[in-house]
């Protein structure tokens, strides 16, 4: 193998095609804004998630 040819691994392809690498998007690393309104949207989430496992808890209990 020479240096102009492409190393491969053991199934046969690039590492650069084994793995795709996104590239980063330029400006979000570290935007508080942003960070928040996904904070915000989880804590949220969350919420409406252990609202509906509540409900479902006393339905059931209810139809005894």
């Amino acid at each position: 193998m020479t240096q102009d040819e492409p190393r491969t691994n053991a199934a046969g392809t690039t590492p650069q095609s084994a793995a795709r690498r996104v590239q980063s998007v330029k400006g979000t690393k570290g935007d508080a804004a942003r960070e928040a309104r996904i904070k915000a949207a989880l804590k949220a989430n969350i919420a409406r998630r252990k609202a509906q496992a509540r409900a479902r808890d006393e339905e059931e209990s209810t139809d005894d």
